[in-house]
């Protein structure tokens, strides 16, 4: 039996249920305040670092102090965090190890450290399962008295641990926003980049030590970057950044204790936290694939839109150029489609012009509209515009200027011709001898 039945009710949302939740949540929103500046600076992997790295300074803070206090395990995940830092721009500053395989060859060294220390308290109890998987489950197990309120103690670690952040964050926000995007600007004006560099990896320590004992290191190093990547998908703004990315994660937290109570009821014991680092990542995935700015689907749909503009754009101009003939001629939609050389694109294309009045179509023969003339017209003249301009100013030859121009003019607006007009010197005719309209 999971350890979910514990803690099952006919309702998730419990008190119990409540408190799992807020303490993930809480989580989350600690690593996700931290994480945001992470990914900004490209440091997504240091995280993962970090959290591995901290073991020997659990382990060692644990053997100085003998005693489970956060305080000195804090510190001493602080000072292996700052260690891991230090060791891995050291070899790759110094040593000219890559700054991947410098990552690599720390967090996996001093990982191994805390391995053996572990091994050797001998009858001590330091339960490395939860390190790795936490007990989230658990957490409403243990309370703390605060007085006035009683409040699991995992959840007051982890509150602390994100208002920490949050108020560092915000007591600097100048300094990280310019050192996360420009560090020689950021020394150059007086503050230090390496030292608000050793300040982010402290924070990451603290807050994968002060997460370890609810959602263990795998949701941490999830948390650290997942919800930050899905933000960063979402906005190129620091401060919306950051609310979107807590605002993930306590998503997060909801979704996957719903979905492992949902299971336990159905008899299938499975990790909270796990569950939520899964719905982080399936909330990452809807971001890639339907993100309004980024999404893989955004993105092909834009792509297609742009595809059927140029082509309606190219038959215009191409039954343009085709009336300027000394014996003027019309189009069949074979013609024009081979022309095109789109295929179903093409025909789609001829579709749509019709549809919009730009062509009108008589049988089998295509003929310009007076609207869809004046587009064409806009189109020529732009081509033919941008040609001079190359030969003129650029230097290219005439027949070197042709398959550019053809390009470029889907993209040049009428401001943008007003201002190549009045940069040359004749506006009357091309490189080619062709009329400008």
């Amino acid at each position: 039996m999971g350890v979910m039945h514990l803690l099952a009710t006919p309702s998730p949302w419990d008190s119990a249920g409540l408190w799992i939740v807020a303490t993930g949540a809480a989580a989350n929103m600690a690593c996700a305040t931290v994480g945001s500046l992470l990914v900004l600076r490209r440091m997504s992997m240091m995280g993962d670092a970090i959290s591995h790295a901290v073991l020997p300074g659990l382990a060692a803070a644990f053997l100085w102090s003998g005693s489970y206090q956060p305080g000195p395990l804090l510190a001493g995940a602080a000072v292996a965090g700052l260690a891991a830092a230090l060791l891995t721009q050291t070899l790759h500053q110094f040593v000219r190890v890559p700054a991947d395989a410098s990552m690599g060859i720390v967090f996996t060294t001093l990982f191994a450290v805390g391995v053996v220390l572990v091994r050797s308290m001998q009858g001590v109890h330091f339960d490395v399962q939860c390190v790795y998987e936490g007990a989230l489950e658990f957490a409403p197990l243990s309370m703390v008295d605060l007085g006035w309120f009683h409040a699991p103690r995992a959840l007051v670690s982890t509150t602390v641990a994100l208002l920490a952040n949050l108020a560092v964050l915000c007591g600097l926000w100048k300094e990280w926003k310019i050192s996360s995007f420009d560090p020689q600007l950021a020394t150059a004006l007086g503050f230090s980049a390496a030292r608000l560099h050793y300040l982010l990896m402290a924070m990451v320590a603290a807050t994968a030590v002060a997460c370890f004992e609810a959602v263990g290191s795998i949701l941490v190093v999830a948390m650290f970057i997942v919800p930050a990547s899905t933000a960063h998908l979402l906005t190129d703004r620091l401060a919306p950044m950051v609310l979107v990315a807590c605002l993930l994660g306590a998503a997060s937290a909801a979704g996957g204790y719903a979905v492992a109570h949902a299971s336990e009821n159905a008899g299938v014991s499975l990790s909270v936290a796990g569950l939520m680092t899964v719905v982080a990542g399936g909330l990452f995935a809807m971001a890639a694939l339907f993100g309004p700015r980024y999404g893989v689907v955004v993105s092909v749909v834009h792509a297609l839109r742009t595809h059927m503009r140029i082509a309606q754009e190219d038959l215009l101009a191409l039954m343009y150029r085709a009336e300027e003939l000394p014996a003027p001629r019309t189009l069949g939609v074979d013609e024009a489609c081979r022309a095109l050389g789109a295929g179903w694109l093409a025909r789609r294309a001829v579709r749509r012009l019709v549809g919009a009045a730009r062509i009108e179509r008589a049988g089998d023969r295509l003929a310009l509209t007076p609207a869809g003339r004046a587009t064409a017209r806009q189109l020529v003249r732009g081509h033919r515009l941008w040609e001079a301009y190359l030969v003129e100013h650029v230097g290219l030859a005439a027949d070197h200027v042709h398959e550019g121009a053809d390009r470029v003019e889907h993209f040049l607006d009428e401001q943008f011709q007003r201002r190549l007009e009045q940069r040359l010197d004749d506006v009357r005719r091309d490189p080619h001898g062709k009329p400008i309209p």
